[in-house]
């Protein structure tokens, strides 16, 4: 299975006509070139980076480098594993020499990721791709960036205030609208009576996370209202698992009888899952969600102490990122074909185009036909010791 043609993950059409340019710098739309340049569908742009190479002419007609900013490497392990090497590995493709490729983390530190911004600003780096740790620290890099005539791609959160010129990101809402639709199929199929629900929060900081909660709200209020699952405490939030883990404990002290959580990804569900486990609780008996496929989450998915994650193909968001920044860095006006929604900044009141890919809820049984098949986790990471072997066995993971 390819990621594109399996689930059909995003649509992208690099078309021969500029259309409405959502770029203007350096080379001005009307000034681009009106030869054929290259097109990119939803069927070119899957695991084997195929489409990237069509974008080697682009390239070739612009100048200056791209620098991407990661946030961190405690909030998941993607960051590292997945976005700095598939972002390096696409951009490499599409013909930037390696000199003008930057990939480079701030660590969790909004001084760090200024530091880093003014550095490819004064290089004379053409772009670059954000992934912002909070806004108010985004929208400094993003004005200055934009003093300075460089473009900005908010990458997977959007930075409110910002001047992003683009965000490439997954559907967040639907992120959220899959987990709460998750955590209540498990509440089902382990039949557990009468739920008392813990509601675990991403960072407050970061807009995904709000805009998780409106998804998994919008499930889960109405079941809380009708008196079918109890709400026992919304916990504070974050995306350092250990103080998730802090929070859970402080939370599940309280209200000891609770029976399932919505945890917002596998990260912050890990360390709580240990813990229940030293408390007792036996597999199929607690549900909690996850988010990001990460190979601890899936393991503890096979062996029922989770009930499943949203699975978000980070290859295919490196490469809609690099596909906008080449564009803005020929300064060639991005087609309108590329733009497949919008997102709106609740702070400036305006609606960013944006290139918003598909996630999905996978769980034991479809660990094999999509994570696995993908080659986003290897089976040999899942299926690590006798006993995981064994649950492996059971849902067909190989």
């Amino acid at each position: 299975m390819k990621l594109n043609k399996a689930r059909g993950l995003v649509t992208l059409s690099l078309a021969a006509g500029l259309g409405v340019g959502l770029f203007a710098t350096g080379v001005s739309a009307s000034a681009a070139p009106t030869a054929k340049l290259a097109t990119i569908s939803a069927g070119a742009i899957n695991s084997s980076y195929s489409a990237m190479k069509l974008l080697v002419p682009i390239t070739a007609q612009g100048t200056g480098g791209v620098t991407a900013i990661l946030p961190d490497t405690v909030s998941s392990n993607r960051w590292v594993d997945f976005d700095a090497p598939d972002i390096t590995k696409a951009l490499e493709l599409a013909g930037l020499p390696s000199s003008d490729i930057t990939v480079e983390n701030s660590q969790g530190n909004d001084a760090t990721a200024i530091s880093m911004a003014q550095a490819a600003i004064l290089k004379g780096d053409k772009v670059i791709i954000y992934t912002a740790l909070d806004s108010a620290t985004g929208a400094t890099i993003e004005a200055d960036a934009a003093k300075a005539g460089v473009a900005v791609i908010d990458y997977d959160r959007l930075v409110l205030g910002g001047a992003d010129k683009y965000y490439v990101s997954f559907n967040n809402v639907t992120v959220g609208t899959l987990l709460g639709k998750g955590l209540q199929a498990c509440v089902t199929a382990w039949k557990v009576k009468s739920p008392k629900v813990i509601v675990g929060v991403g960072s407050p900081t970061d807009n995904n996370a709000t805009l998780f909660a409106d998804g998994y709200d919008a499930v889960l209020k109405p079941l809380f209202s009708s008196g079918k699952y109890k709400l026992e405490t919304t916990l504070a939030g974050t995306w350092t698992p250990s103080v998730a883990l802090t929070e859970f404990e402080q939370a599940y002290t309280s209200h000891s009888t609770t029976n399932a959580l919505l945890s917002p990804n596998d990260e912050n569900a890990a360390p709580i899952i240990t813990y229940l486990r030293t408390r007792g609780v036996k597999p199929y008996t607690f549900p909690i969600t996850g988010q990001d496929a990460t190979a601890t989450g899936l393991q503890n998915i096979i062996q029922g102490y989770q009930c499943g994650t949203v699975y978000k193909p980070v290859p295919l968001e490196a490469q809609g990122a690099v596909a906008l920044a080449i564009y803005a860095r020929a300064g060639i006006a991005v087609p309108a074909s590329l733009d497949n929604g919008t997102t709106l900044d609740g702070t400036t009141n305006v609606k960013v185009p944006s290139l918003l890919l598909s996630p999905y809820w996978v769980t034991a049984k479809t660990i094999q036909s999509t994570v696995v098949t993908d080659g986003f986790v290897p089976a040999s990471q899942i299926c690590t010791t006798k006993a995981l072997k064994k649950d492996c066995k059971t849902y067909g993971i190989h």
